[in-house]
């Protein structure tokens, strides 16, 4: 797939869109310091051209209820590419998993799960070692609070990246 090109200008449309949400065009416009017309057409491109995959709140989870988050790490006992996915469609399908990333080294996969208790966490693993996963070997890190949970800065990221003007 062909990597498009941004400017300086669609990069600031996209950190506005990651940091505010959804934003009425006035505003936008006035954050990205462009007028209201061209700033609208540059989001609705970026939209089409797949650069933004929706909009979401941050809800205060720890205002709402008590949880359990758990970092997992998890191996595999094969790598074969049937094993990969059928670990990850168990993954899918169970929503107390909010992340999951593939990872190279020493283990196959991180992923971080959210639950209401403890008991429920404890259900959640019994569950993947009873499914046919080929799980070897999973080790947990339970969060005693966060640190630091942040989005990426784009500006940052994409400044490593060549610019070709398609978009």
């Amino acid at each position: 797939m062909k990597k498009i090109g941004l400017d300086a200008t669609d990069i600031r449309i996209l950190a506005a869109v990651q940091n505010h949400g959804q934003l009425s065009k006035t505003r936008l416009s006035e954050i990205v310091n462009i007028s209201a017309t061209p700033c609208w057409a540059r989001l609705d491109r970026l939209k089409a051209a797949g650069f933004i995959r929706g909009y979401r709140a941050e809800v205060a989870l720890e205002k709402l209820c008590n949880f359990t988050q758990v970092v997992v790490t998890v191996s595999l006992t094969h790598h074969r590419k049937a094993d990969f996915e059928r670990f990850e469609a168990w993954v899918a399908a169970h929503d107390d998993i909010t992340e999951c990333i593939s990872t190279g080294g020493g283990m196959d996969y991180v992923m971080k799960a959210i639950c209401p208790t403890l008991a429920d966490f404890q259900a959640l693993m019994q569950d993947m070692l009873d499914a046919d996963i080929s799980v070897d070997r999973y080790m947990t890190y339970f969060a005693t609070r966060v640190v630091k949970a942040s989005r990426p800065n784009i500006a940052k990221l994409a400044g490593s990246v060549p610019r070709d003007r398609t978009v």
